[in-house]
């Protein structure tokens, strides 16, 4: 079977693998194993492994469940894009390019 192409840039293929590499260190802290994490998130024992290695083609929601299965860790994920510096910034710009307010009913 042939494997699936992503288009992952080189940085976001190194926050997947620093990703995984938590997710694998907070199952050992928790002293908990492989196999109890994966029946719990309810997926093989290859597919934590995926998860801990940062693979890229692993779902969304596995992460999630996996996060789940560590003592409900997938509360962490609700922190994403939660302060979007970027956005905000962009807003602001067009904000301030308008020379007058928008004009108003009356």
């Amino acid at each position: 079977m042939k494997k699936a192409a992503y288009n992952i840039l080189p940085g976001t293929e190194e926050i997947l693998k620093i990703m995984g590499e938590q997710i694998k260190l907070a199952r050992l802290r928790r002293d908990l194993s492989a196999e109890l994490v994966a029946e719990r998130a309810g997926i093989s024992r290859s597919s934590l492994w995926k998860v801990e290695s940062g693979n890229p083609a692993v779902a969304m929601g596995i992460y999630a469940a996996v996060l789940h299965a560590l003592n409900n860790m997938d509360k962490d994920l609700l922190l994403i894009a939660r302060d979007d510096e970027m956005g905000r910034r962009m807003q602001d710009l067009e904000l301030l390019t308008r020379r007058r307010a928008s004009r108003r009913k009356k």
